[in-house]
């Protein structure tokens, strides 16, 4: 089912919690599809393209860190929210090769989950904003399109909002509780350890020069020199 507010898609192999995500979600708008396993929810994203993807990573068959990495070999860049059990999994489901957007730990509340949904769904929305450059970098911000020395660079919706805020007042320092706040939409307690995975991950994929500097103890700035020779 798929209403104004767009489909949502539930990988999720615990009943309880499969139960209350689409009540949570049918609330707030959303239609909600379920599954159970990897392989049919990830059939599911290919046949019906839905606005964002709920991941479980303790799935039967593909778990949930295959089916986004399947996503993303695909050239899918849905947003994709994964749902974990453990805190000492945040490194891997974040991890540069996944292009995973968020994560949340269980248990959770759901009313968190939903607002996150709705987060990533901002950032995935384009800006009034037409050109940002930066040293090699340019992000064509209403096309949501990156590229480096003219080549184009794949990002995540959320590695791109990050990128994006960073470019527009080059040379501020952001503390990551702000980055926190400005581009996940939500307060520190959710973990800094997010902005420094996903300032990780833009400086994989950016290259040698990205124009990202670290300032130590307090956050990261765009800078053009942090990416010179």
């Amino acid at each position: 089912m798929t209403t104004g507010t767009g489909l949502v898609i539930v990988a999720e192999d615990d009943p309880a919690v499969v139960a209350l995500l689409r009540l949570y979600l049918t609330r707030d708008g959303f239609g909600v599809e379920t599954y159970s396993d990897g392989s049919a929810a990830l059939q599911a994203v290919r046949a019906h393209r839905p606005v964002a993807v709920v991941l479980d990573i303790g799935l039967p068959g593909l778990d949930g860190i295959e089916v986004c990495r399947r996503m993303r070999a695909d050239g899918d860049r849905t947003p994709v929210l994964f749902v974990t059990a453990r805190d000492d999994e945040v490194d891997r489901v974040l991890g540069l090769e996944l292009g995973g957007d968020d994560y949340i730990t269980k248990p959770f509340s759901p009313r968190e989950l939903v607002a996150r949904v709705h987060a990533v769904l901002r950032r995935a929305r384009p800006v009034d904003v037409e050109r940002l450059a930066l040293g090699p970098v340019v992000v064509d911000v209403p096309g949501r399109r990156t590229s480096v020395d003219g080549d184009p660079v794949h990002l995540t919706a959320t590695e791109f909002d990050l990128l994006v805020h960073l470019l527009r007042s080059p040379g501020r320092v952001h503390t990551r509780e702000t980055l926190l706040g400005a581009v996940w939409g939500y307060g520190a307690a959710a973990g800094t350890r997010t902005v420094d995975v996903h300032v990780a991950q833009l400086r994989a994929k950016l290259g040698a020069r990205a124009p990202i500097r670290t300032v130590r103890g307090v956050g990261y700035a765009a800078d053009q020199s942090a990416g010179e020779p």
